[in-house]
C-alpha cells in the first residue's frame, strides 16, 4: 500500500481549514453558516447532533454535491460557509477536501469531530429513530 488513511487525513488537512470546537462554537447559528454531519444515522441517534446541523452520510456527500447528479441537494448550492463534522474529524477532514476540489468556496471541518464538540461541554440535540 502506498498510500494510507492517515496520509491521506494529513494532506486533506494541509489544504483546508479546519475550527476547533470553540471558534465553530462561535459560528454556530451564524447566518450563512451551515453545519453538515457526516455520521451515518446509527450515530446521531446514538448521541444526539449538533443542533440544527444537516444530516449528508459520508457516502452521499458527492452525488447531494454534484448539481448534474439526480441525487443533488439544493442545500449544496447555497452560497453559504460549510462546517462539516464527524465523530472524530478524519471522515470531515476528507470530505471537506472533497467538496473544495468540487468547487464549494467556503468549506471547513470541525476539528476532533462530534467528540470535541462534545467534550467542550456545547450543546446537543437528541435524533429520534425513524
Amino acid at each position: 500500500m502506498t498510500l494510507n488513511v492517515k496520509d491521506m487525513i494529513a494532506a486533506a488537512e494541509a489544504e483546508i481549514v479546519t475550527l476547533d470546537a470553540s471558534i465553530a462554537s462561535d459560528r454556530h447559528g451564524a447566518k450563512g453558516v451551515r453545519f453538515i454531519d457526516l455520521r451515518d444515522r446509527r450515530e446521531l441517534e446514538r448521541e444526539g447532533r449538533i443542533p440544527g446541523a444537516f444530516h449528508c452520510p459520508r457516502g452521499m456527500l458527492e452525488f447531494w454535491i454534484d448539481p448534474a447528479s439526480p441525487y443533488h441537494k439544493p442545500i449544496f448550492a447555497e452560497d453559504v460557509q460549510f462546517v462539516f463534522y464527524c465523530a472524530s474529524g478524519w471522515r470531515s477532514a476528507l470530505s471537506a477536501k472533497t467538496a473544495q476540489d468540487m468547487g464549494l468556496k467556503k468549506v471547513s471541518h470541525l476539528g476532533g469531530g462530534f467528540s470535541a464538540w462534545r467534550d467542550a461541554g456545547l450543546p446537543i440535540e437528541d435524533v429520534a429513530a425513524k
